[in-house]
């Protein structure tokens, strides 16, 4: 299970409790898809452009805004997390994910999706990055790609375009 702190630092999109429960849901069914037998703490950051960009540049060395960004608390090595797990009680520390709504409400206009869909498909990606995947190769794009897909299809979300076109 996720307990997730969820902390609003902006105030472009209106967070509602159902963005909030969506958040969630990705979360726990990204855990159940992965097989993830330990209760996980994850922090969501909720935010804009400006915001992330200063991540991104502080982070990453990048300075543009992104759309999300993941910090995972656990280190990996191959396939395997490192067992020396840091706990809050019960729960595994999972990781931060930073989520620009700002970007994230500008993506799904442009891909003539909803927003719902889009902030779905940040939070998989973002969950995945904090159980250790990354897309720096082709290979390792086409698993996330994969596992996010089936991840947003067991929650019926779907890439339907806006026009009711598919």
């Amino acid at each position: 299970m996720a307990e997730l702190i969820i902390e609003n630092e902006q105030n472009k999109i209106d967070v509602t409790k159902a963005l909030t429960d969506l958040i969630k849901a990705v979360c726990e069914e990204v855990m159940a898809e992965e097989e993830c037998g330990f209760d996980a703490q994850i922090s969501v950051t909720l935010t804009d452009d400006e915001r992330i960009r200063n991540l991104n540049r502080e982070h990453r060395g990048i300075d543009r805004a992104t759309d999300v960004l993941s910090f995972p608390m656990l280190s990996f090595d191959g396939d395997e997390a490192d067992a020396r797990y840091d706990y809050d009680g019960d729960a595994v520390l999972l990781g931060d994910i930073v989520i620009s709504l700002e970007r994230a409400a500008a993506q799904a206009e442009e891909y003539n999706h909803s927003m719902r869909r889009e902030t779905a498909f940040l939070t998989a990606h973002s969950m995945l990055h904090l159980l250790g995947y990354d897309h720096i190769d082709s290979e390792g794009d086409r698993i996330m790609r994969k596992k996010q897909d089936k991840v947003l299809t067991a929650l019926n979300i779907t890439r339907k375009r806006l026009t009711g076109e598919t």
